[in-house]
């Protein structure tokens, strides 16, 4: 019986049990793995094909990224406008989206029009056809876009920083000019796509209200296709960081503001270290609440906001502060930077301020387990990292777990101005 007089007992977010909903797992007759997720109460549906298609493979810079979206240009039978109609139609979007290692078709559909819909995504693996007048508006577009970017200082930032935490030539590192756009050829994005998508590896996601036939469906359309089950990376590239660490370049010299990026090297989810750190990083700059939120934003005003973050590929990661902030301030703010980190490298955090940390993680937990997509987010993550299965509850524990003092021993570990880049773009 309800006692509406007295208030429901505030129960904090770290003393939650989380819970992650299995997925269920099957072969297509090719070999390719397919991880399903079926929940949630509406009709509705996303399949992600996963394809080691990224940037990690292609021979030259811009291969992969055009290659991925001109999948979309045309087949043998439609147009670009007729690929598109035929998911609009439907009210249903097909995505794709290029990353480091990876390349995602994506679709979310309405449950009951999937069997109208997988043949065209069949067409489109077995016969996209790049067309030249397709790969001109690419270019095109591709190169403006570039343009205006580059006028920005956090995006110039963006890139420079990456180049001097891997290498510029390291598929982490590397970044597109203008000259690799104009140098695209059409059979070198054929072969790419040859190599990648058609006989390419693959593992495909599947979450949503699912169909009784999904199996059956599946191996109709993707079962006979001379893919493969992903294996690990088709090599082990090493880093190659630049020996400077401290760097300002003025890209505009009417600019107000600068784009800060403070960046180390760091091991990838893999490092026993690696759950831990993810505690210390919110604590850290990593929610609003965080160490360099209050001082940097909510004290000095410095900034609209300043954050940190693991950059986590399936090699390598890096820890980063991002922020932009007055020209006049720029040093300043790397200096409060700093602070923060001899601050936690010397005192202990206290209880309360752990307390507010652990309850926000978890409570963000919760949160990316509301629905099906969510929910195969997490899983997809672990799969293609190759995590352990109980990954998920390992992480749930080392945040519940974590002490002050641990904390204390991260920071002084990790937290070292010297280990880190500096860079500000003006």
């Amino acid at each position: 019986m309800n006692i509406r007089k007295q208030a429901p007992p505030i129960v904090d977010a770290v003393n939650f049990k989380l819970h992650l909903k299995p997925y269920e797992h099957f072969t297509l007759n090719n070999g390719v793995p397919v991880y399903t997720v079926d929940a949630g109460a509406q009709e509705v549906m996303q399949i992600e094909m996963v394809f080691y298609a990224g940037n990690w493979y292609e021979q030259r810079q811009g291969i992969a990224a055009a290659a991925n979206f001109m999948l979309k240009a045309g087949t043998t039978t439609k147009t670009a406008f007729q690929i598109n109609e035929s998911f609009e139609y439907y009210g249903a979007h097909l995505s794709r989206t290029c990353y480091n290692e990876t390349a995602v078709i994506a679709l979310h559909t309405l449950t009951k029009h999937l069997d109208v819909l997988l043949p065209v995504i069949h067409e489109i693996l077995t016969s996209a056809e790049f067309p030249e007048s397709e790969l001109d508006i690419y270019k095109q577009n591709s190169k403006q876009r570039l343009i205006v970017n580059l006028k920005k200082p956090e995006f110039v930032a963006s890139r420079l920083i990456d180049s001097y935490v891997y290498g510029e030539q390291h598929p982490y590192g590397k970044y597109t000019h203008e000259a690799d756009i104009d140098a695209l050829q059409i059979q070198e994005l054929k072969t790419f796509y040859s190599k990648y998508y058609q006989h390419g590896q693959c593992a495909i996601f599947v979450s949503g209200k699912l169909p009784t036939n999904l199996q059956t469906a599946l191996n109709q359309f993707f079962g006979d296709l001379p893919l493969s089950k992903p294996s690990m990376l088709n090599s082990i590239i090493p880093i190659m960081p630049v020996e400077q660490k401290k760097y300002r370049i003025v890209n505009d010299e009417t600019a107000v503001q600068g784009a800060i990026r403070l960046a180390q090297n760091f091991p990838n989810r893999h490092h026993p270290d690696f759950k831990k750190v993810i505690v210390l990083n919110n604590l850290f700059g990593g929610f609003f609440g965080s160490r360099l939120m209050s001082n940097i934003r909510e004290e000095k005003g410095y900034t609209y906001g300043i954050h940190s973050y693991l950059q986590s590929h399936l090699q390598e990661s890096s820890w980063m502060v991002s922020t932009e902030a007055g020209i006049d301030v720029c040093e300043a703010t790397i200096a409060e930077v700093y602070k923060e980190m001899e601050l936690l490298r010397t005192e202990p955090v206290d209880d309360e301020e752990l307390l507010l940390v652990q309850n926000y993680m978890m409570g963000s937990i919760l949160g990316d387990l509301d629905g099906p997509f969510h929910i195969m987010a997490k899983w997809k993550n672990m799969i293609l990292n190759n995590l352990p299965e109980d990954y998920f509850y390992q992480s749930v524990q080392a945040i519940k777990e974590t002490n002050a003092t641990e904390m204390m021993e991260m920071a002084n570990k990790y937290l070292q101005p010297d280990a880190f880049y500096e860079l500000v773009v003006y």
